[in-house]
């Protein structure tokens, strides 16, 4: 299959491909402010046939002598996602090709593709992250506090964290590499980044986590989940953000957008609707 199947859109100079990782699942029951039954109807109404399903993409953006990719996928943790290298190699990408990545955090649905049996998958890439989220993950005092089905997420973070020791770089806010800035989005995790990235008076914002089930937390901003690690702050920069990028039509992408990748967000009614860019 050619990189012609993949969604990508052109940014001014930059090319940005959606490349998708697969999908995890996740219970309805871990969702606050929302019956299940609610949640499930919504997904319905939609035509998502498989109401759990979550997609993971990941971001490869192309131009000024650069290849980076935001976030990495599964890389299969727990049977989730794993087709980031694969679908990158249809987008014409070597893994060695690959000359940063940029993380929005260290939850494993983001960091799992960057280790392979021990060893880095992106050999030449320098790894940047926001320095808050390098430190929650490596605070012992954070992991012995941690519930028992969390601890995991913690010894992924901090082996990606140590496969890329001698190229890991970290910020605090403003421009990580030339036209993408990095834009605090606190909440779901203590470091939680998006990335905005703007060329020749073109933008789009890569929002993260900012919704796990875009057909459901949208429409419902105050509708949590149990991934969050402050569920009413991260519902606040929710709220926030929806407004923003509805009010500036900005193109986005999000890591659980559907497989279209890129979306703008649409208010009618008082209420917000994501509209996919096909």
């Amino acid at each position: 299959m050619s990189e012609l199947t993949l969604p990508t859109h052109k940014v001014g100079d930059l090319t940005i491909t959606a490349i998708s990782d697969g999908y995890l699942h996740a219970s309805f029951d871990f969702l606050a402010n929302i019956d299940p039954g609610d949640a499930a109807l919504m997904q319905e109404n939609a035509g998502i046939t498989d109401h759990t399903s979550i997609h993971i993409n990941c971001y490869l953006v192309r131009g000024g002598g650069r290849t980076v990719l935001i976030d990495a996928g599964a890389g299969g943790f727990k049977q989730w996602g794993g087709r980031l290298k694969p679908n990158l190699l249809r987008a014409g990408i070597q893994p060695g090709a690959i000359s940063a990545i940029l993380l929005t955090h260290a939850h494993p649905d983001h960091v799992g593709g960057l280790m392979d049996a021990g060893e880095a998958v992106f050999p030449n890439a320098e790894l940047v992250a926001h320095h808050r989220e390098v430190a929650f993950w490596q605070d012992d005092g954070n992991l012995s506090r941690a519930p028992e089905r969390s601890r995991g997420n913690f010894m992924v973070a901090r082996q990606a964290f140590d496969g890329y020791r001698a190229r890991l770089r970290t910020f605090e806010d403003g421009e990580v590499l030339p036209g993408i800035t990095a834009m605090p989005l606190p909440g779901h995790t203590a470091g939680h980044t998006g990335y905005r990235l703007d060329s020749t008076d073109e933008s789009l914002l890569v929002w993260g986590d900012i919704v796990h089930f875009p057909q459901i937390q949208v429409p419902r901003p105050e509708v949590s989940i149990a991934f969050d690690q402050d569920a009413a702050l991260s519902a606040a920069t929710r709220s926030r953000l929806l407004d923003c990028v509805a009010a500036e039509q900005l193109l986005i992408a999000g890591m659980h957008l559907g497989e279209p990748g890129f979306a703008r967000i649409a208010r009618k009614n008082g209420t917000f609707a994501v509209a996919y860019e096909e």
